[in-house]
């Protein structure tokens, strides 16, 4: 009887996952044991402490290029710097989600138990404590993203991808007002994420099947058995191409990717906002670099293959989110439709199979996540009597009303909008130059003429705020607390410093744009 042999485990190098999940195990047991009075400040120092410990070791971990834990994580650039990033847009979403004094309360439910609508709703909303189980579920998420982006075999990915779902799904039901849509916006997530798990969980015993019978090597998930099957596996092309469809449908829909969008709006409207920002820019970075890593590495022998089915999906992303992005009158479904076409154009920087077409998709996914986490920040500000005022009519004025406010909504359409100066011209600018290198042209066509339809939406915000008349309808902006204020100065001076100097994060991010094989 042979002796079990354990895998080896670079305790270093799996430091920040380590960390995020110990503090999140952590924040149950402060659920349990400390009073409710003290929780919020302690939950949310936890959070704050371990996010920012994690981002402590992936800086440390930087020069660290290893499969650990069976070969099942792979530490390498761009799961470095991707995993940087989730922490950092982390950071400053849990300041928006720590935020008390803009809400009495905060934005979240007192007591999630309580039926929707009633009475007791009704009281607790007008400003009981909002509940601190959010701290340890949002790091609960942080924790699976981390996992995600370096995972390297489908098995490990699809737990990660779990681990981070399900909290969101919770997280996405708990707002303190609108508590109907803010639950059936959490169910639908939950059904269609179930349906996309399942589609991803079949593509992987499918790409099981694939990989049987490949000359001196046994069956497997990673990635390094799958890049090798690609290349000489006698078993039938179809179980290949059937695989790989039903994984991407299991990462598109993370993506917000067309035709796996449909989530997406009634997700961003009803969840709290925090949440919605959270979701905008942390999920959108471990999704994408899930694509990145499943595409580039394990079937990166068959991008002739899927080349232009994904070219057509980015297309159609684009082109959905761009038209009915016109059409919509609430500014979170207005964001949501935002977020979709950028789904599309950071697909463009993934078929382009290069150096620079990876970097660029890293420093897109920073760029944006920058700009949508300030953006959401400013929503949660614009409020009256009822909370928060997200119907597009009644931001008509809001420049003369509160022109300080205006203008950094403005300055953050802009940049969605691709302006000059501003991070969406660079990050743009950033996947289209390598997908052109890459013949690509078709791709960065469709780019270009749907962000000039997407600009339409953006500048009509622009138009109503700055050129219409308040009226009585027209809400207040609450001032900002610290917390709040904090996220939205990082995310505006991020927006302005990497549209005018963006050097150096894409120097790091050309310095990491090379996966461990």
């Amino acid at each position: 009887m042979s002796e079990l042999k354990l895998p080896s485990l670079d305790y270093a190098a799996l430091a920040p996952i380590l960390i995020l999940l110990g503090a999140a195990l952590v924040g149950v047991l402060v659920e349990a044991f400390v009073p409710r009075r003290l929780r919020n400040g302690v939950q949310l120092a936890l959070a704050l402490l371990a996010v920012l410990s994690a981002l402590t070791m992936v800086i440390l971990n930087a020069d660290d290029r290893l499969l650990t834990a069976g070969q099942a994580i792979a530490v390498d650039g761009p799961a470095l710097f991707l995993q940087g990033a989730i922490l950092i847009l982390a950071t400053m979403a849990l300041l928006l989600i720590g935020e008390r004094s803009v809400e009495r309360g905060g934005a979240f439910v007192a007591h999630a138990a309580v039926t929707a609508e009633s009475p007791d709703d009704r009281r607790q909303a007008e400003g009981a404590g909002g509940t601190t189980e959010v701290y340890p579920l949002a790091t609960f998420a942080i924790g699976g993203m981390l996992i995600f982006v370096a995972a390297n075999d489908l098995l490990t990915m699809f737990i990660a991808l779990e681990v981070f779902s399900l909290p969101l799904y919770l997280l996405c039901a708990l707002a303190r007002r609108r508590r109907l849509l803010s639950q059936e916006a959490a169910m639908k997530y939950f059904l269609l994420g179930a349906y996309s798990s399942a589609f991803f969980l079949f593509g992987v015993a499918l790409i099981y099947g694939f990989t049987s019978g490949i000359p001196g090597r046994t069956a497997g998930v990673d990635f390094a058995t799958i890049h090798a099957a690609v290349a000489d596996s006698p078993a039938s092309r179809t179980l290949l191409f059937a695989g790989m469809a039903l994984l991407a449908i299991g990462l598109l829909f993370k993506a917000a990717a067309a035709p796996f969008h449909v989530w997406t709006p009634d997700v961003y409207q009803g969840a709290p906002t925090p949440v919605t920002g959270f979701m905008a820019a942390c999920t959108k970075v471990a999704a994408f670099g899930a694509l990145l890593r499943v595409f580039h590495v394990a079937f990166s022998g068959a991008s002739w293959d899927f080349t232009p089915v994904l070219g057509a999906v980015a297309v159609l992303t684009m082109l959905v989110g761009a038209v009915l992005a016109v059409t919509q009158t609430d500014i979170k479904r207005l964001l949501a439709y935002s977020s979709i076409a950028n789904a599309g154009y950071l697909l463009v920087g993934v078929l382009a199979p290069s150096k620079d077409g990876l970097s660029g998709t890293m420093f897109y996914l920073v760029a944006y996540g920058f700009s949508v986490i300030a953006a959401f920040a400013v929503v949660t500000l614009v409020r009256d009597a009822d909370g928060e005022a997200t119907h597009l009519s009644r931001w008509a004025g809001l420049g003369r009303r509160s022109p300080f406010f205006a203008a950094i909504f403005t300055f953050i359409l802009l940049a969605f909008a691709g302006i000059p100066l501003t991070s969406g011209f660079t990050s743009k600018f950033a996947i289209f130059a390598p997908a052109l290198d890459a013949n690509q042209a078709w791709l960065v066509i469709a780019g270009v003429l749907t962000s000039m339809v997407l600009a339409f939406p953006y500048l009509r915000v622009v138009v109503m705020m700055w050129l219409s008349e308040p009226g009585d309808a027209t809400p207040t902006v609450t001032v900002p607390g610290a917390l709040t204020s904090a996220a939205l100065v990082i995310g505006v001076l991020a927006t302005l410093v990497l549209g005018v100097a963006p050097a150096p994060l894409l120097d790091l991010a050309n310095g990491a744009a090379e996966f461990v094989r």
